[in-house]
């Protein structure tokens, strides 16, 4: 799941990965004074931890550390991220240093020493930018046919036919469920805890009313009856009867 958060600073967390002391206390500081919430690592294979537990929306990334470098750390990041904005923070000035990060998929880079307003800037900068990359998932409508009975959960529309059929809220949900499971024999107790829930106190006989309502409305006008009474069992929604 994307998860798209819609605001630029107070509800973003941003994880800095600096082993200078001094530098990163003062990253922190100056972050968490303009409302982002700020992750600290002092190294890059803590950083990668931090990263993987999730819930972060935008790196810092110091290139040179012992262990696990910056641009190790971003390599690992962009094989399974490729939206998160890296920014990576460099005491080397070299043209290679910054091709190598931005092949890999940096944001943006910063050169030691820095202004940290500038820092901001590419920070909001780069925030906004990565909202417009994460694909939106786009929710379409999803029709469940039995035969020529029609069933939309989005906008909760239910036609026979061309007829239009008027349900009223737990009549729909029946409805649903049993369509959801076309060809499936469901018991009563099986309808009654999804469609009534775990805590209904009453007794299963309400399954049977309802699927005479149901009943009514979907079937009782039309030539092929669609549910089904399994002896015994339940009930079954399909085209034809076995």
């Amino acid at each position: 799941m994307v998860v798209i958060k819609e605001c630029v600073g107070l509800s973003n967390t941003i994880l800095v990965v600096e082993d200078e002391r001094k530098i990163a206390r003062l990253l922190q500081i100056e972050l968490e004074s303009e409302g982002y919430h700020v992750k600290v690592a002092g190294d890059g294979l803590t950083g990668l931890e931090l990263y993987r537990e999730g819930d972060i929306d935008l790196l810092i990334l110091d290139v040179m550390m012992p262990g696990m470098s910056g641009i190790e750390l971003l390599r690992r990041v962009r094989t399974v991220d490729e939206y998160t904005p890296v920014i990576l923070l460099t005491a080397k000035s070299s043209i290679e240093d910054k091709v190598s990060g931005l092949d890999l998929g940096a944001s943006d880079y910063m050169t030691k020493p820095f202004e940290i307003e500038e820092l901001l800037a590419r920070i909001r900068a780069a925030l906004r930018i990565s909202l417009k990359a994460i694909p939106v998932p786009v929710q379409t409508e999803q029709w469940f046919e039995v035969a020529d009975l029609r069933l939309n959960e989005m906008t909760r529309e239910v036609y026979r036919g061309e007829q239009l059929i008027q349900l009223t809220q737990k009549e729909f949900d029946l409805l649903a469920y049993l369509m959801r499971n076309e060809k499936i024999v469901l018991n009563r107790e099986q309808i009654l805890t999804e469609v009534w829930g775990y805590d209904f106190a009453g007794d299963t006989n309400i399954v049977d009313v309802y699927i005479r309502y149901v009943r009514k409305k979907v079937d009782a006008s039309f030539d092929k009856p669609l549910i089904h009474t399994v002896r015994g069992i339940g009930y079954v929604i399909r085209e034809q009867t076995p």
